[in-house]
């Protein structure tokens, strides 16, 4: 019997269209995401991996790294985690009990609301 990882996940739909995100802790920087890919959390690995749904060995050194939480596109999934890997960062699914619907749909929420720098320098 195979053993099955159950990724957190939210469904968004713009419009008529609907997309399916997955949560994972990452410790890749945003210069290798996919186009789709949003970032909900970002903190030291130290407070990030504990959103993890496997443990992650952290000494002091990579306690300080910067990590982020995650939502990848479920189309674009397969090229996120081998981009990552290639890079050898972290990707690791997201711990469905901590970081559950209602935890993404806030930090997605959060993320909407929050003014975009590239928008705000646009306006000045």
């Amino acid at each position: 019997m195979c053993a099955r990882t159950f990724t957190p996940s939210i469904e968004v739909a713009i419009g008529r269209e609907l997309r399916l995100y997955h949560a994972y802790v990452t410790t890749a920087p945003p210069k290798l995401d996919a186009p789709a890919t949003l970032t909900l959390y970002v903190a030291p690995l130290s407070d990030v991996a504990g959103m993890a749904a496997a443990s992650i060995v952290i000494d002091s050194v990579r306690a300080k790294a910067p990590a982020r939480l995650v939502l990848v596109d479920e189309s674009e999934l397969r090229w996120q985690r081998a981009r990552y890997r290639e890079a050898e960062h972290l990707f690791t699914p997201a711990d469905p009990v901590l970081v559950g619907l209602d935890t993404l749909q806030h930090l997605l929420w959060n993320r909407i609301g929050a003014p975009h720098p590239d928008l705000a320098v646009a306006d000045a």
